[in-house]
């Protein structure tokens, strides 16, 4: 008789032992980080490559840990009910569900998965390669199941079989470089970063291009040693040429070329044919998205374009710099022309030129002004104001108050910015003040 106590005694402990390790094994591998797993498999870690291959059949692998931890489960309980009447009678059902309840839950449950959400990666690389031939075994089993949840769910309606949606995929990585945690400056430039890579397919070139009227542009039916003269004073190493009218975009000339023409022709600039060594220039939609060109830049190994609109005109030019500093923010060196666009006052205020981009703003103070109707600042303004606001106009809205600085004719030239504390109280007012 003692020895069956025994034998029933150790294999309720076993039983919960093995239920703690399903527990355990569960929250261990769900919680686990993906793309650590993935670097360890790259670097030669067999269990991690193990982990990833569960990872592929998930919906198997669940299905086995949840049909093996209810068998464990339940024999344990069933063990203990057994146990329990053979002691006490019909108040044994009570005791033994007691116990184990208050067993199950401690030590089988809660103690595990903590544990292993605490060292999830640890544990994963641990419990894989026992996990895997239980899910080989229960396979069937769960295959079998799996049919009839499939089965049961689409009667009302509910298809699995459908793939994650890509916009969800996106909102999913968008929240997850949200909750990177850190406040340093460097954590911070790495979210910018993150966040600006997944906006390429959403932005235009119209939105992050040189203006026309911004364009450094060389008539090439000027004298040779005039336009020398021009490309030396400029910042800039590749300038387009235009013959005629400024719109009329004939070429690309790069700084390096005319030197290497330059020095062919032996300081004889008066028979130098500037428009022989110009590179074609290339005309790109307004409507292209970044990512589109930046692809494009890399396949044509091209690092300038001319903008057009839908008529053909010239709207600005977009380089392969441009696109970066998208991504890793501005890009200076010794040639760059330093022009002040944001201000920081001593009230914490900004005074922000109206030429710089909402996307700018949002990136360098986390912000999340709306990009959406307008690419600038002064065009954010224009589109919620509905109307050519006055110098001394202030507005209220998405967080912020906007005081109207500068203006020429009807450009908003200079803006004053100040965040608000409130912003569910900012929407949509309007304050009054008196035209300057």
């Amino acid at each position: 008789m003692e020895t069956e106590l025994i034998i029933m005694l150790a294999a309720i402990l076993a039983l919960l032992l093995i239920s703690a390790f399903f527990s355990g094994s569960e929250t261990s591998l769900t919680a686990a980080s993906r793309p650590r797993m993935h670097t360890l498999e790259q670097d030669g870690n067999p269990r991690a490559g193990v982990v990833n291959r569960l990872w592929d059949s998930k919906e198997r692998l669940i299905g086995a840990i949840l049909l093996g931890n209810n068998l464990v489960n339940i024999s344990a309980s069933a063990l203990t009910t057994s146990l329990m009447i053979g002691w006490f009678g019909e108040a044994g059902v009570a005791y033994a569900t007691l116990g184990m309840t208050l067993l199950i839950l401690i030590f089988a449950e809660v103690l595990p998965k903590t544990y292993a959400l605490h060292n999830a990666d640890k544990a994963a690389l641990t419990v894989a390669p026992i996990l895997r031939p239980v899910v080989l075994i229960l396979g069937p089993i769960t295959l079998t199941i799996q049919w009839i949840v499939g089965s049961t769910l689409k009667i009302f309606g509910i298809d699995l079989s459908a793939s994650l949606a890509q916009d969800v995929a996106e909102e999913e990585l968008r929240g997850a470089i949200d909750l990177h945690s850190g406040i340093g400056e460097e954590i911070r430039h790495e979210r910018q970063m993150l966040r600006s890579i997944l906006d390429l397919g959403d932005v235009e070139v119209e939105e992050i291009m040189t203006h026309r009227k911004n364009v450094v542009a060389i008539n090439v039916d000027q004298p040779a040693a005039k336009i020398v003269d021009d490309i030396l004073a400029s910042p800039y190493t590749r300038i387009p040429l235009w013959q005629g009218e400024s719109d009329n975009v004939v070429g690309v000339l790069h700084a390096k070329a005319l030197l290497r023409a330059v020095q062919a022709s032996s300081t004889n600039l008066e028979g130098l044919d500037i428009l022989s060594i110009a590179a074609q220039p290339w005309f790109i939609p307004e409507s292209t998205d970044l990512l589109s060109q930046l692809q494009a830049f890399r396949s044509r190994h091209e690092h300038f374009a001319i903008v057009i609109d839908e008529y053909g005109e010239m709207l600005g030019i977009v380089t392969l710099e441009d696109i970066l500093e998208e991504i890793v923010g501005d890009i200076a060196d010794e040639h760059d022309v330093d022009i002040e666009g944001v201000k920081a006052d001593k009230d914490g205020s900004l005074l922000v030129d109206g030429e710089v981009t909402i996307r700018d703003l949002n990136r360098q103070f986390e912000w999340y002004l709306p990009d959406e109707e307008a690419s600038t600042i002064a065009g954010l303004i224009l589109h919620e104001a509905r109307r050519i606001p006055d110098i001394g106009q202030v507005f209220v809205f998405h967080g912020c108050r906007f005081e109207i600085v500068g203006r020429m004719r009807n450009q908003i030239t200079s803006i004053k910015i100040e965040r608000l504390e409130d912003e569910a109280d900012s929407e949509g007012e309007e304050e009054t003040a008196a035209a300057g």
